[in-house]
């Protein structure tokens, strides 16, 4: 079994291989010429090929974020907050979503960092940036080459499972993986709560919450706690730094798409051009929509937050003010022992017997 400071130095390295990246990336903004990144270069053009909703920038924001992740003073307290290391390896199958770029790599890390070996069921929207990442992991220690696999087919050969998907994808996962010990995560979203204090700058950083990803993200903002008496289109001066996001195809096709059934439909709403806000108490939104409504007090908003407290994700407020909330901004960027559905994945596989 690799020791566990091996497990860390590798990823210490890939943090420093992505860093060297993004950085050359953000400066140029172009791809790296260093051949330390010609297989990376290649799978990014191929990612984004495959799948519309990848972009160059949010696959750097993917890249930023585990960086971040990955930053010595979080990672090395989040790994020596486990005390107890399993001696006996199992394979852990996990199957990732592909709904916005290498979702999957936090269940990654865990499972490699645990000891455990992995078998990454790929997502047809996303089969190309992870197993180069991987292929990196490798060539710093070449101890990982047996640890380390992937497919695009039906998983099989795996003692315990961690499944991410939609509602329909969790119960299907429930039906067949429920025998083996498992996480089965499903769709859940994340809100904003304003409080009437907030002025632009909180306004534009709530933005990046809302816009990141195109909405796509679990720790996306879909919807929007306003206080009595707030004008929602308030909003929409805050969101300017966005407006280029009608000049993609897939995402203005959505809005026109959204915006059409609305006036069918005869509902109210308001529109800034390339984003809808509609009063809604359904946590979700469709993609450039986004939700809305009103609280009456602090009491009527934790009704409403605890109402719907088993789909969120995440909650932004300003300064995290509301319990267990991120600054807005944050949402996307989850700290490393931010696990998805409040469930630590850690843990569970520290278990595995």
């Amino acid at each position: 079994m690799l020791s566990l400071s091996q497990r860390i130095r590798a990823f210490e390295q890939l943090r420093t291989f992505l860093n060297d990246f993004v950085i050359v990336w953000h400066k140029d903004r172009a791809y790296p010429t260093d051949k330390r990144f010609t297989e990376l270069n290649a799978a990014i053009r191929k990612a984004i090929a495959t799948n519309t909703w990848y972009t160059e920038v949010s696959i750097m924001e993917s890249f930023s974020g585990i960086v971040e992740l990955l930053s010595p003073q979080f990672f090395l307290s989040w790994i020596n907050g486990y005390k107890t290391f399993p001696i006996t390896q199992k394979r852990v199958g996990v199957v990732m979503a592909g709904n916005i770029p290498m979702v999957g790599f936090h269940d990654f890390l865990c499972v490699l960092m645990s000891g455990h070996n992995f078998l990454g069921k790929l997502s047809s929207e996303d089969p190309w940036l992870l197993p180069v990442l991987a292929d990196e992991i490798v060539k710093f220690d070449s101890d990982f080459s047996g640890k380390i696999s992937f497919t695009t087919e039906r998983l099989s050969g795996f003692d315990a499972i961690i499944a991410t998907g939609s509602d329909n994808s969790a119960r299907y996962f429930d039906y067949y993986f429920g025998k083996y010990p498992n996480i089965i995560r499903s769709n859940r979203n994340s809100l904003a709560i304003l409080d009437g204090n907030d002025d632009i700058a909180d306004i534009q950083k709530l933005a990046i919450d809302i816009f990141s990803f195109f909405g796509l993200g679990c720790r996306s903002v879909s919807n929007v706690f306003l206080p009595p008496g707030y004008d929602p289109t308030i909003l929409f001066e805050g969101f300017k730094q966005f407006e280029d996001m009608k000049n993609h195809h897939k995402y203005f096709n959505n809005y026109e798409y959204n915006k059409a059934i609305l006036m069918v439909n005869g509902d109210k709403y308001y529109d800034n051009g390339f984003l809808i806000l509609k009063e809604e108490a359904q946590l979700s939104s469709p993609v450039a929509v986004l939700h809305y409504q009103f609280y009456y007090d602090k009491a009527h908003l934790s009704t409403l937050i605890d109402s719907n407290k088993s789909k969120i994700q995440c909650i932004v407020s300003k300064d995290a003010s509301w319990p267990n909330s991120v600054n807005f901004g944050e949402a996307q960027r989850p700290r490393i022992h931010d696990y998805a559905d409040n469930i630590d994945t850690m843990e569970f596989l520290l278990k595995l017997k």
